[in-house]
């Protein structure tokens, strides 16, 4: 049996490494209610803006009435030989399997997309770690260049979750729609963990380049949370007092989308074909922007979730350890009675 000294020492090290997980969890719900605030307070503009490109859309010719074809360029279709392709990851650990899901999602796309040209940019250290070790560093495409298919990782970015900005999201999308209108790329992809609540989250791989449809969105893979982890999330986030529902916004949606249908001939400053063509780029940013703020709540939910649960784990061994340790002082305390009593009974 265990030394009574070395299971005190084992059972210190796991209340300390439980004060540890416990603290973690609490800063992660902190974390996630404001990811969930930040994510909920951008919705409106992007509503908003989905709207005026649907109404716009009704009011200008967007397509050459002759040939059909698209008269702006994030509209065009053409054969996807060239594919773009962005994962978002988070930077640190400690997650349970939020970047693992992520980047599996992201090999899964990779081998679908096999004998094409792809190109990756990697937000988030994992998702760069990970991947520089199973492709090598490239440059840039050119439109006219002819090389054997492969797969390359052009871009990266570590760090930039801790602090999501519409600048950020805006320059990566100027950067695309650039390349795309050039014809260096011929499509555009976004892996995330898309975020509704603790409990409803899935993993997506989402077409962001061309556009078919405004308003709606593409997504080429999907997965969903299974039983299990939705039961560990809603314990984990009862345990933390975050919600578990997502916040109801039928209502301001409903009431968004009247200026879409609106049968009023609305009046604007430039003419309605030329107010798309500024437009159609925000679209692409504030759809990256949106993927990257939903990508840092589910992160801190996963967190949450594994933290929750390595606390779980830490009580329940120290309870093991506590009973372990109850039997060794017994059975101690046993020994030196039988030994006394014993050497009592041969003095007789």
């Amino acid at each position: 049996m265990a030394n009574i000294l070395d299971i005190r020492r084992r059972i210190r090290s796991v209340t300390n490494t439980r004060q540890i997980t416990k603290a973690m969890k609490m800063v992660s719900a902190a974390k996630l209610r404001r990811a969930q605030e930040r994510a909920l307070a951008a919705r409106p503009y992007a509503q908003m803006l989905t709207n005026v490109l649907k109404s716009l859309v009704s009011r200008a010719e967007i397509y050459d009435p002759e040939t059909g074809e698209p008269r702006h360029p994030l509209l065009a279709q053409r054969p996807e030989n060239n594919v773009f392709l962005i994962v978002v990851t988070g930077d640190k650990g400690l997650a349970g399997a939020f970047n693992t899901n992520i980047l599996k999602a992201a090999s899964r796309f990779l081998e679908s997309k096999a004998g094409k040209n792809i190109e990756i940019e990697t937000i988030g250290r994992k998702g760069r770690d990970f991947l520089k070790r199973r492709y090598p560093m490239g440059e840039p495409r050119a439109a006219d260049a002819q090389a054997a298919a492969q797969t390359t990782i052009i871009g990266e970015l570590v760090g930039a979750l801790n602090k999501v900005d519409y600048a950020m999201a805006s320059d990566m999308a100027e950067r695309v729609i650039e390349r795309y209108s050039k014809g260096e790329i011929d499509s555009v992809y976004l892996v995330y963990n898309e975020f509704k609540s603790v409990i409803a989250q899935r993993l997506v791989v989402e077409q962001v380049l061309p556009i078919g449809q405004i308003g709606e969105v593409q997504v080429l893979q999907a997965e969903e949370m299974g039983a299990k982890e939705k039961e560990r999330a809603m314990e984990a986030a009862k345990g933390a007092g975050v919600g578990v529902r997502p916040v109801d916004t039928r209502e301001i949606d409903t009431q968004a989308a009247r200026f879409a249908a609106a049968p009023v001939d609305y009046i604007y400053e430039q003419a309605p074909g030329e107010l798309f063509r500024s437009l159609l780029p925000k679209y692409v940013g504030i759809q990256i922007f949106h993927g990257l703020l939903e990508s840092v709540a589910a992160e801190h939910a996963a967190r949450m979730t594994a933290m929750d649960a390595a606390t779980n784990n830490a009580t329940d061994m120290i309870d093991s350890l506590t009973l372990v340790m109850n039997r060794a002082r017994q059975a101690k305390i046993t020994k030196e009675i039988i030994e006394i009593v014993s050497g009592a009974a041969a003095a007789q």
